[in-house]
């Protein structure tokens, strides 16, 4: 008998006479994260990696999507939304570790514009159609997306959302609506402050008052029933020194244990 099924004849009668699962063998640990994270995740990621040997591979996507595929089943062994209300949604159906949540960043919302474009006060006297033209606005999906119903409910508050619902070019995240004002498809966009310092093709000419929209809470937790020991070795991390220098140089708001702002951290050079 070849030696390969000797051993695994060996290993299945260990497990057969002890009754018990062999433990979780440590390896790469898939998170799932709102596109909007994406410069700054990956660096955190690499800085994991280079300080600790661990590896996570991400997947960014839409917080909707993405919570969906984790409710279809999808391997996930980190969920870190852009909203509330989506990882309440998985935390509903007992998908999420409870005990492993907390509130991780803060974000802010602002209208972005080609690089070189004059700043605009975002008030309700604000003329967005007329600074539209003939073009269109881009935001997130403004029914499921959090950065585009945070769009939505900042442009109501404004009463400036009936003279523009009608020339929106949604997509599906907050990064592809970024990159519509990039590549020049369309104006002007909504999208978040990180956003903006991602691409320097853009430029945010207004942000919009915090006491227009909800509080733009990012939130992490382990998903439930993952079996790999690293995933919570990489949910510390992410709230470390290093995580919390890296997170801050994207533009994100660090947040403590208590969900406040936890203030500048300090970094040391070259973080």
């Amino acid at each position: 008998m070849p030696s390969r099924s000797i051993m695994a004849l060996a290993v299945g009668l260990v497990v057969a006479i002890s009754g018990a699962a062999l433990p979780a063998i440590a390896g790469p640990v898939t998170v799932f994260a709102a596109s909007s994270l994406q410069t700054a995740l990956d660096a955190v990621a690499a800085a994991w990696q280079r300080d600790a040997g661990g590896i996570a591979i991400i997947s960014y996507g839409a917080s909707s999507a993405l919570a969906r595929q984790v409710e279809q089943g999808a391997p996930a062994d980190i969920y870190l939304s852009a909203d509330l209300d989506w990882m309440d949604y998985l935390a509903a159906r007992n998908l999420i570790d409870a005990a492993s949540r907390s509130a991780l960043l803060g974000n802010a919302l602002v209208l972005v514009a080609p690089a070189g474009s004059p700043s605009v006060p975002i008030t309700p006297a604000l003329d967005l159609a007329g600074l539209l033209g003939g073009g269109r606005l881009a935001v997130a999906d403004t029914a499921a997306v959090p950065a585009g119903r945070y769009a939505r409910v900042a442009l109501e508050t404004l009463g400036l959302w009936a003279s523009v619902s009608g020339r929106l070019a949604e997509a599906e995240n907050a990064r592809a609506a970024l990159a519509l004002v990039s590549r020049g498809e369309a104006p002007l966009g909504i999208v978040y402050r990180t956003d903006d310092i991602a691409d320097p093709t853009v430029v945010a000419i207004g942000t919009f008052p915090e006491e227009t929209h909800p509080p733009i809470v990012y939130p992490v937790a382990l998903v439930a029933g993952n079996d790999n020991p690293d995933a919570a070795a990489f949910l510390v991390y992410l709230r470390g020194t290093a995580a919390h220098c890296l997170f801050e140089a994207q533009g994100f708001a660090v947040l403590g244990a208590d969900g406040l702002p936890a203030g500048p951290a300090a970094c040391p050079a070259g973080r």
